[in-house]
């Protein structure tokens, strides 16, 4: 079965950023081994399906036995390792409200295992288990949002194809709060509040929230299995999103806009492979 189709913008913590109770259940997942990047989805989709064939909300509805804290690690061979908890409990939960939301009220019904308001309240204290925390993850479906990339630099991706395919940047979170304030300026003064520029406070906020020694991990996830490898080779996503933005800086929001044009089709036909099948 494939991963889902859902890429990724992750903070790394240093270690220390874990220390006293508050972080034992995430050093417990750094004794028990860390996730592999590429599996994260695959882990997560386990975990909530295994919660619904047995008539439950959300993994760790039984505790925390039943949904143990799974990380990401990077480096930690002679230094300090830099780890990312997938709080996946909270993050369904935050999902699980977000249907509620959305949806209509007889697929909210069909859906659900347990009745609406106990599903809402359920959602609700999950969420709040994170207390004053922010989650390590954002997720995405069938997507990259395109201000994600205004963090990276285009020369920076990695790509790694063959039997555990990934695509990704890697940045120090300094660098990504300087390039995504510095983005959210751009475009508010072009074209006004709203659309990317409010995705990018919303990101630049979010990653204030975390240690300033962070690394911070732009992910592809399960996506690149929807591209084939000239695909990847010729993806210049990143690249389209500087220019743009330099075009909005110079003034030439015709140039700017023909560049998320060019993106925009090639972001939607990703899309539209779910309709496949």
């Amino acid at each position: 079965m494939p991963s889902p189709f859902v890429s990724y913008l992750r903070v790394y913590e240093p270690l220390r950023a874990f220390e006293g109770p508050a972080g034992a259940a995430v050093r417990a997942g750094l004794a028990r081994g860390a996730v592999r990047p590429d599996r994260m989805g695959r882990r997560e989709r386990e975990l909530c399906l295994r919660a619904t064939v047995r008539g439950r909300l959300l993994p760790g509805d039984l505790g925390a036995a039943d949904a143990p804290v799974d990380v990401l690690v990077l480096g930690g061979e002679g230094g300090e390792p830099y780890v990312c908890p997938l709080d996946t409990r909270p993050r369904a939960a935050a999902a699980v409200l977000g249907f509620l939301a959305e949806e209509d009220p007889l697929l909210r019904a069909a859906a659900l295992v347990v009745p609406e308001a106990s599903a809402r309240r359920r959602a609700e204290r999950a969420v709040a288990e994170l207390g004053e925390a922010a989650a390590h993850v954002v997720t995405a479906g069938w997507t990259v949002p395109l201000p994600w990339f205004a963090l990276v630099d285009p020369e920076e991706r990695q790509v790694k194809l063959g039997a555990q395919r990934r695509i990704w940047w890697r940045l120090p979170i300094e660098k990504a709060l300087s390039r995504a304030a510095h983005a959210e300026r751009v475009v508010r003064g072009a074209l006004g509040d709203g659309g990317a520029a409010e995705v990018l406070a919303e990101t630049r906020g979010w990653l204030g929230r975390f240690d300033r020694n962070s690394i911070v991990e732009l992910d592809y996830g399960g996506l690149v299995e929807l591209l084939d490898d000239a695909t990847i080779e010729a993806d210049d996503s990143a690249s389209r999103v500087q220019r743009a933005l330099r075009l909005l800086r110079a003034g030439d929001t015709d140039g700017a806009a023909e560049n998320y044009a060019a993106l925009r089709e090639f972001w939607g036909a990703v899309a539209a492979r779910r309709q496949e099948g």
